[in-house]
This record gives C-alpha cells, sequence and structure tokens, in this order.
C-alpha cells in the first residue's frame, strides 16, 4: 500500500478494507463511490480542506471519490432544475453509493452554502431516489471551541434524505490551527479522528450497498405506489 500521500499515517496500524468480511461472494466488487460535499467558498476553506484529507484516505480505502465544488451553485428556486452546476450536482448524487457531508459552523449552524447543496438534491429524480439507502458521514470545522452543532444538524438533514449515517463523526475545533500552510491536516487525535470515520464509512458503503434495495423496501409503498403517493401530498386545496 503506498502512503507517499498520508505523511501522519502509522503504516502498521492502518488497515485495508476486509471486503470479504462485509460482504458475500456475489456482491458487487467495483469500488464504492463516494461523493464529498463541503460548505465554503473561501480561498482558504477549512471545510475543503478537510474534504480533501478525506478524500486521499478515502481513496487509500479503495474507494472512487469525487469532490463537487459548490461555486457557481445557484441558491434553490433561483434557478431551474436544468442549471448545468445543479444538473451536475445531481448526477453526481445519483452516481454516488456514499456521501461526506462537511460544513463550517457559521452563527451555530452549518452554512447556507451546504444546506443549499443538501436542498438541490430531491428526494425522487425521474422515479428514482438518489439518497434513500446509501451511507453517510458528518463532520464540521469551526473556528472557536469544539461544537457538534453542524454535525447534528447534519444528521438530521441525512435521516430526512433517508440516508444510512454512520455512528462515527468529526468535529474540528479551532481549524486555523490544525492545518499547514499548504492545507494539510496536520497529525493530533482529530487527524485520526478523521482517519476513523472515512474507515467506517468505507466499511458501511461495502456492507450496505447491495443490501439497501432491500432494507428500505416498505409496506407502505408496496401498498400505494409513488405516483400516488405524490398525487395525494401534493393534491391542491379548495
Amino acid at each position: 500500500m503506498n502512503f507517499h500521500d498520508l505523511p501522519h499515517i502509522d503504516p502498521e496500524s492502518l488497515q485495508p478494507i476486509d471486503i470479504d468480511t462485509l460482504v458475500g461472494p456475489n456482491n458487487s466488487r467495483h469500488a464504492p463511490r463516494i461523493l464529498i460535499l463541503y460548505g465554503s467558498l473561501r480561498s482558504r476553506s477549512y471545510s475543503r480542506f478537510l474534504a480533501e484529507e478525506a478524500a486521499r484516505l478515502l481513496r487509500w480505502f479503495g474507494c472512487e471519490v469525487q469532490l463537487f465544488d459548490p461555486s457557481g451553485l445557484p441558491l434553490p428556486d433561483d434557478a431551474e432544475a436544468d442549471h448545468p452546476r445543479v444538473q451536475v450536482l445531481r448526477e453526481l448524487a445519483t452516481w454516488s453509493e456514499g456521501m461526506v457531508w462537511i460544513s463550517p459552523e457559521r452563527h451555530g449552524a452549518m452554512t447556507g452554502i451546504m444546506k443549499a447543496q443538501i436542498d438541490w438534491i430531491p428526494l425522487s429524480l425521474g422515479g428514482v431516489r438518489p439518497t434513500q439507502g446509501k451511507t453517510l458521514a458528518v463532520m464540521e470545522v469551526s473556528g472557536g471551541s469544539q461544537s457538534f452543532n453542524a454535525v447534528n444538524q447534519l444528521r438530521v438533514l441525512g435521516r430526512w434524505m433517508r440516508m444510512v449515517t454512520i455512528p462515527n463523526q468529526s468535529s474540528v475545533p479551532k481549524a486555523f490551527g490544525e492545518f499547514d500552510d499548504n492545507g494539510r491536516m496536520k497529525d493530533s487525535p482529530l487527524y485520526r479522528r478523521v482517519v476513523d470515520v472515512c474507515e467506517e464509512l468505507a466499511k458501511f458503503t461495502w456492507l450496505m450497498r447491495d443490501r439497501a434495495e432491500y432494507l428500505t423496501d416498505r409496506y407502505s409503498e408496496r401498498v400505494e405506489s409513488a405516483e400516488e403517493t405524490s398525487r395525494r401530498v401534493n393534491q391542491v386545496a379548495h
């Protein structure tokens, strides 16, 4: 295994994913597809730095990773769904089998940039639910002392999007001191927690992806089709 891009890793302690322990012989064996969203447009964005660290780690764990740049994404309802940046985001959401959401904490909450990305991902897209049953890891960065406001909100959104949010999470306080001049995260217990989150997400994605359709098959939806549900909940009041 190549550790050249992970200078803070102890090679004897980082273990590759034991795929055979998590999936059966007839399950998919392609690399888990992970989409990473981050919630800042600043040139020195700590949420982007953390997203890039997560991407390096997830690739080491054998995942195929895409990062979405939120620059140019319009506010929800301020453009049509055929806007080019919206289309890119939705295609990546459909492509993915798991996601990482990383937001700065601003005014005690996730940023509007983070929320806008999630709001552009619909619960249903052309008869396909692009997030249901997929795995999710949540992280946050903050400028002050450690807080969990943003990750708690992201967990609520993950549940609303019918995702399987892994137990582990990361909150990086005083982020300005946790990254070097090149945007690389320094070695610390906080970095090791990020490694834990990425390892756990990779494992849960292997475990879930071929079982998600069965696990999310619901009695209520077998009784009432998605089309009938849509007509009922969107009926016009007179």
